[in-house]
């Protein structure tokens, strides 16, 4: 399986394997972390590890529910650790445990001991935690399948299908792995979709947040979805609310976001400011974690392939690493400008560009940057790769599994 698929991830977590580093896998629940916990053991295993090196608790396992106390848990691993040699340690779904922060900070003094843990929401990293262990983590963040990984999970149902047909099923059918195993079965896919979501909102949002109107959140996630790929701001919302009749303020839905994103149901890409160099604080965008809970909450109204496909495209600059924003360049924007250490990326996407308006369209503002980062066009189009003046015009979906 490693050899596979999220190979970049058991790749990631092999580089910071035996460093006094604690690995921290993040990202919206079914996203795959328990099993790449699991993947990893089985590397481990495979490269010279013992068995009786190897602690692997889930905190969602009722089997373990004894251990979700800190003394508890401390005295069980620490009678479990092998003495003058590497222990390697799992947590899955720490943040289950009272106190867990404490536990962590404990065994990490300990330099014999190598600590992964996962966790669901971004409250694992906040508080606590990130006071005790400033500078002694990394966090390594797990999004649902890729386009790439989900082509090659498809296997040998995937061999006689064409790349455009992989990317219906990957929009239509979701990226969390587990929906794979539905088949074609769009009603089993959108039930299973509706557990995530579910969960998701009861667990991670209105529990942890305290939130009283449901069906008032559940509006604002509907409103998200529908709105990726255009400017939003917490009065924009709250304005449309009201005048429906449903009167909230601006703060509560900035509650309501910061939840969201906290449980990474949504991604932020702040606006940029090219030319000045700068974040702008007005006026952002936001992306689903998975297309298909657009489709299980809109309908077909979420079948607007520009926008799906410009999603698609924010997520995987996020995978590869790269820090994402809508570029501003005076009244004109670049959908996305994806900074890393080795400068900036500039990426227009578009569903087709075989219209010569809408081509010069999304040309126009990339021609404008007068820098000499790299700049490419996406789209759908089958056409050759292209060129225009520097900026390349690809294939979106080649892009996707290069």
């Amino acid at each position: 399986m490693c050899d596979t698929y999220r190979k970049e991830s058991i790749e990631t977590l092999s580089h910071f394997k035996d460093k006094h580093v604690i690995k921290v896998i993040t990202g919206v629940r079914r996203s795959g972390k328990s099993t790449l916990l699991l993947m990893f053991r089985d590397y481990l295993l495979k490269n010279g590890v013992q068995e009786n090196q190897i602690i692997f608790l889930n905190f969602e396992d009722f089997d373990n529910e004894r251990l979700l106390t800190p003394h508890a848990l401390h005295s069980y691993v620490k009678s479990k650790i092998q003495p003058n040699t590497k222990t390697y340690i799992f947590f899955d779904e720490i943040q289950n445990v009272e106190n867990f922060q404490r536990v962590v900070d404990s065994l990490f003094l300990n330099k014999n001991l190598d600590i992964y843990m996962t966790g669901s929401n971004a409250y694992l990293l906040s508080g606590e935690l990130a006071t005790l262990l400033s500078g002694r983590y990394v966090t390594i963040e797990l999004l649902p399948f890729s386009f790439k990984e989900f082509c090659t999970a498809l296997g040998q149902e995937g061999k006689n299908l064409s790349l455009s047909e992989k990317y219906r099923r990957y929009v239509e059918r979701s990226s969390f792995p587990y929906a794979l195993r539905f088949a074609d079965d769009r009603k089993e896919v959108m039930d299973y979709l509706r557990g995530i979501y579910s969960t998701i909102v009861l667990k991670d949002v209105v529990s942890r947040y305290k939130i009283s109107d449901m069906k008032m959140l559940e509006s604002v996630v509907r409103f998200i979805f529908d709105s990726i790929g255009s400017p939003v701001s917490a009065k924009k919302i709250a304005d449309t609310m009201t005048s429906s009749g449903r009167k909230i303020d601006s703060k509560t839905i900035e509650k309501y976001i910061s939840a969201l994103q906290n449980s990474y149901i949504i991604y932020e890409a702040k606006r940029y400011d090219i030319k000045g160099k700068q974040c702008l604080k007005l006026l952002e965008k936001y992306y689903a974690v998975d297309t298909g809970l657009r489709f299980l909450l809109l309908g077909q109204r979420a079948n607007d392939v520009g926008h799906i496909l410009e999603n698609i495209v924010y997520l995987e600059l996020v995978r590869r690493g790269y820090t994402v924003y809508v570029g501003k360049l005076d009244d004109m924007e670049i959908d996305f400008v994806a900074q890393n250490e080795a400068g900036n990326t500039y990426v227009q996407v578009a569903a087709t560009v075989r219209d010569e308006a809408t081509l010069e369209r999304e040309l126009r503002p990339l021609r404008l940057v007068r820098d000499s980062y790299p700049k490419l066009l996406l789209t759908l189009d089958d056409d050759p790769t292209g060129d225009f003046d520097g900026i390349k015009r690809m294939n979106a979906l080649e892009w996707l599994v290069e």
